[in-house]
């Protein structure tokens, strides 16, 4: 067979673990040709290739981004956009396509796997918000780097008496900020799923610094007080309706600093959390996602997304996949309120 990757959405640590996983096992297991598409749904959208063989793939399994580039491009938001995808596929002698990519891009994959063509998913967002799998890599370096933000950014607090707010990724589902806030020791963390009172967290503020201790406040970027709005970073919306969120670090450390009368600084560590080199656990995570995901093209099991289980790898659906958000339970949340103030 003749198979076609890409890696759509936003870049993610263990994006080029996958692609030398896929590769690697295909030819020498398979024996089977691949072809790279260039930035996400772009590339078959307008015919743009790399050649993706055995020495491509070589030496990238430590490399952060991907080699192949990425966008948010949605060809179902293009006139005869499926069509073109159809006519390029065919033309560059595709029989399978690869897609790494999160809900949007596994989104437009189950469509196109309706629409006739075959597709297998696997999954990637450092929010770790895609159903269906209990883990996505990129998740755990994010968190990682996130973790030892508030740890450098709490020395300092601490030394200049001073309250941190931190704000970290997360539009919809808090998983970063629970798991980053709770590594951290944060005296406060806020997500998408529950909406915060800003005189609660300014009373865990005042309670912090009767102790002597500089408080850490750790947010998501869609973290919403009660009653308030997203805080958006800029207007319009991508190809896939999503506004850009963020600024909710600056306008809460305004509010907690106004009401508490404690220097307040916020900082928003914003794409630090995508970049550099996957932690080990994300490393074997996407090469055990890209070694499964190619056995799946090759039985042709297509409409299918290869998940993390327990300690398993297995298939699910597309549309289990993609159905709905996995958020942060209640539950969760309330795990760490013990630690709040």
């Amino acid at each position: 067979m003749r198979i076609g990757l890409l890696t759509g959405g936003g870049d993610c640590p263990g994006l080029n673990a996958v692609i030398r996983a896929v590769v690697t096992k295909g030819v020498t297991v398979h024996g089977h040709e691949f072809v790279g598409f260039r930035d996400g749904w772009k590339g078959p959208l307008e015919g743009l290739t790399r050649p993706l063989g055995l020495e491509d793939v070589a030496g990238i399994l430590s490399l952060g981004g991907t080699i192949l580039g990425s966008s948010r491009t949605n060809p179902y938001s293009t006139d005869g956009g499926v069509d073109l995808i159809r006519e390029n596929v065919q033309r560059a002698g595709i029989d399978a396509l690869v897609a790494l990519g999160g809900e949007d891009t596994l989104g437009v994959a189950k469509r196109l796997t309706d629409d006739g063509l075959g597709v297998v998913g696997v999954p990637k967002t450092i929010d770790n918000d895609l159903a269906a799998t209990d883990y996505t890599f990129g998740f755990d370096t994010a968190v990682g780097i996130a973790t030892e933000a508030i740890d450098r950014l709490r020395t300092t607090a601490q030394s200049h008496h001073r309250a941190m707010v931190v704000e970290v990724m997360g539009r919809h589902a808090g998983w970063i900020a629970l798991h980053a806030g709770t590594a951290g020791g944060a005296n406060g963390i806020l997500i998408p799923e529950q909406q915060f009172e800003v005189a609660e967290v300014c009373g865990w503020v005042e309670s912090c610094m009767a102790r002597g201790v500089a408080p850490i406040i750790v947010t998501a970027e869609g973290a919403l007080p009660s009653g308030g709005e997203e805080q958006l970073l800029a207007h319009g919306v991508d190809e896939f309706g999503h506004v850009r969120l963020g600024g909710i670090a600056e306008w809460l450390a305004e509010e907690i600093e106004q009401a508490t009368g404690s220097e307040t600084r916020s900082a928003v560590l914003g794409h630090l959390q995508r970049g550099g080199t996957p932690t080990a656990y994300d490393r074997v995570l996407s090469t055990r996602l890209g070694l499964n995901a190619i056995d799946a093209v090759h039985e042709r099991d297509f409409g299918m997304m290869v998940a993390l289980r327990g300690t398993d790898i297995v298939r699910v659906s597309l549309a289990e996949a993609t159905d709905e958000l996995k958020t942060v339970p209640p539950e969760r949340y309330a795990e760490v309120a013990a630690f709040f103030g």
